[in-house]
Order: structure tokens, then sequence, then C-alpha cells
């Protein structure tokens, strides 16, 4: 896919650690478990169950990729900006490809809501290596890309490019882009109300419905993203539609539980199958219409 460069006057920065994992439940990374023991073997699982005892469980409930649910801390995380926009961004390739996706996502995402007459908010991009600091509380490696409502902003350790391309066998330039505008469309949700509502509901109901209602905030992430690549048509090459499909398929809930525990546990998706990933994927871009992403209403 073809990005210009990004603009200098996005909002992005690194992610710093501040002693402690802030407040809220560990939903997230009990979750993860299987994920993290996959990669990390027994002694990853330990480490996580040890920090959850020192810390109290506080890793709070962030929207990402491959794990999700719970209540987002009230605690700020601490950005520190680590030099000028260009510094951050050019500090490696895959932060200059990341700053580009990201860029375009703004741009691309403020045209939209201009459209629509809506007031737009563009959210801040937050690398991080190995483990940072968010407003949701910690960021962690294993966790995969997120998006934190609590301040608003995306982070991304870009270790994980080497992850989608190796382990989960996803590579490409636009399954990368495909990360980044599925977090920026976590930020949509935040700015139209979304999110709160899917967190009311999982806070009110019983775990199963609470995952359920994650899958479908999840799902329409994805349509989102596809919108995204729908109104960047004339930049896509070929083979980018597959690349992103492919990635949508690695990284489903019944590909990834099959991989990690050998079984699949329908009641505790918290992001949909391989193939309502790819669906929902591919909405967005044949439609190009966020209004085609209503994944609350109906079958998904």
């Amino acid at each position: 896919m073809r990005l210009d460069d990004y603009d200098n006057d996005i909002d992005v920065g690194d992610a710093t650690s501040r002693g402690g994992f802030g407040g809220g439940g560990g939903g997230l990374i009990f979750g993860l478990l299987p994920l993290i023991g996959s990669r990390f073997g027994c002694g990853g699982i330990v480490v996580v169950l040890i920090l959850l005892a020192v810390f109290g469980g506080g890793l709070g409930g962030l929207g990402g990729m491959l794990g999700g649910g719970g209540t987002p801390s009230t605690q700020v995380g601490q950005q520190s900006g680590g030099g000028s926009v260009q510094q951050i961004c050019d500090a490696s390739p895959e932060r200059r490809a990341t700053c580009n996706a990201f860029s375009n996502a703004e741009n691309t995402w403020e045209q939209i809501f201009a459209a629509s007459g809506q007031r737009f908010r563009a959210p801040g991009l937050r690398f991080f290596s190995g483990q940072g600091q968010s407003g949701c509380g910690a960021a962690q490696s294993a966790m995969g890309p997120f998006y934190c409502p609590t301040d608003g902003d995306i982070y991304l350790d870009t270790s994980f490019f080497d992850e989608l391309s190796n382990r989960f066998k996803a590579p490409g330039d636009f399954a990368q882009y495909y990360v980044v505008a599925h977090e920026f469309g976590h930020h949509i949700q935040n700015l139209l109300g979304t999110s709160d509502q899917v967190q009311q509901v999982q806070r009110s109901s019983s775990e199963a419905e609470g995952n359920a209602a994650s899958v479908r905030l999840e799902l329409q992430a994805d349509c989102y993203a596809g919108v995204w690549a729908a109104k960047n048509r004339d930049r896509l090459e070929p083979g980018d539609v597959e690349e992103g499909m492919r990635a949508a398929q690695a990284i489903g809930d019944d590909t990834l539980q099959r991989e990690a525990q050998g079984r699949v546990v329908p009641d505790s998706f918290t992001h949909g199958t391989s193939a309502q990933r790819q669906f929902w994927l591919r909405r967005g871009m044949e439609s190009g219409d966020p209004a085609a992403c209503d994944t609350f209403s109906g079958a998904i």
C-alpha cells in the first residue's frame, strides 16, 4: 500500500513505565494466559501470575488486537515525548510505517467526520518496547497493540509486526496497516460513545454476555479498518486485500485458542472468529461506509 509520509503535527510519543500497574481488574491478562504460555512457556505464565499477586491484579482492561474486556483504570499514563515527531517516527522502519498509517488514518477519519458534520478529535500514538505505561495500566508486549479509551491513545510495540509475520504467518505492509487501522477504529468508537455503551453492558451482565458485547465491538473496529482502506482504495496494491484477510484469519479467537490450548471455547471469545473478522473487514472495504459497520444489530 502506497502511503504518504506522516504529517509532522501528529500526536506521537513514547509510553514510559512508572512503578505499579494502575487500577482495574486483571481480566485481560487471565484471558491471554494461554497465548502468553504458547509464546513464553510456563515460565511466562508464572511471571505474570506473580506480578498479579504482587501488584494486586491491577493490569487494567484494554481493547486490542488479541485480548480485551474489563473496565479501564482511571490512572493516567505518563508519556515522554522522547524528541520530535521525526525523531520518534524515524527511530526504525517499523515506527515510520506505523506513523505513516496512523497519520493517514487520522486524515481519513477527520474527513469522514467533517462530511457528516461531526466533531473529530485525533488520538495519540504511543510506542513502547517490552513494557510501558498507559492510562489503562501496564502496557505489555504480550498484549499486542491496544487502544486505551481513558487517555485516547493507541499503544504499540513494533515487535508485534515480527510476531504477525513469523508466528501468525501474516506478512506484508497492509497487514501491519490493518493493525493500526483497527486500533484507530476503537478510537472512533470512543468518540461516538460506543465503547461506553459496551462497558456498561459488561459491568451489568454475565461474563458470557460481556464477552459477546466485546466481540461485536471488536468486529466493528475491523469493519472501520476496512472503511479506512476503502477510502484509500487508490493507494492499494495487488495483494493488499489478501494480506489483510490473512491477518484477520490468523488472529481470530478460534484460531488463537486452537493454537494455544488445542480446543475452542466460544463463550470466552472476545474478538470474534477468524471468519467473522474477515467478513467485517471485507464489509468495510467493500462499502466504504461506517454506517455499514453496525455489528450490534442482528447476527454477526
